[in-house]
């Protein structure tokens, strides 16, 4: 029997930190004892430019090296995609998407033209309140380990916290996770 990757493919602009939380993610699962794959794909690269990252995430090494075909789970950090097709490319009945907007379920299921489980989060408004940037990646971290539970809230926060402290104040630090607990906390879902 082939292995189960647990697949995750991100859609956003150049510049939302997909790329960045899509590689947090991974370094979260791998301190869990997970074996992990992340890597972005640019088309053209500029700032606000479309892109994709992938994630694979399994309890034995990932033999498949390519592309996220058929995700478990979508995450839309930019919601002005909404309505394009490459969102809903290769979905199963039961992807989970993941969705960055002030929108209602139902607005984004309709963009999508999907029946299955959608969630949603104001996640650049929370990253504005609590980081003072409009950079929404920790917030999706956290709705991600509440939505999938393929990471925990304190692997994610583990995570955050050794990235950002050789870089960052604390208080930056903070304001990360802070928006990494409302993240979790504050995602909704129909279903």
């Amino acid at each position: 029997m082939p292995a189960k990757y647990f697949e995750i493919r991100w859609h956003a602009r150049a510049g939302q930190g997909a790329k960045s939380a899509s590689q947090m993610l991974a370094e979260a699962a791998l301190e869990m004892g997970k074996y992990v794959q992340s890597f972005p794909e640019y088309g053209a690269e500029r700032t606000g430019a479309p892109m994709k990252a992938f994630n694979r995430i399994a309890e034995e090494p990932i033999l498949v090296h390519s592309s996220v075909e058929t995700p478990d789970v979508v995450v839309i950090i930019d919601d002005t995609m909404l309505g394009n097709p490459d969102l809903v490319a290769g979905v199963k009945e039961d992807t989970i998407f993941i969705v960055n907007t002030t929108r209602d379920i139902d607005y984004v299921r309709e963009k999508l033209g999907v029946k299955g489980k959608v969630c949603i989060i104001p996640a650049t408004d929370i990253a504005l309140e609590e980081i003072k940037r409009g950079i929404p990646n920790t917030v999706m971290l956290g709705s991600i380990a509440k939505v999938t539970g393929v990471i925990t809230l304190e692997s994610a926060e583990k995570r955050i916290r050794k990235t950002f402290e050789k870089k960052f104040s604390e208080e930056v630090v903070e304001a990360n996770v802070r928006a990494l607990r409302r993240g979790f906390e504050e995602v909704k879902c129909n279903g």
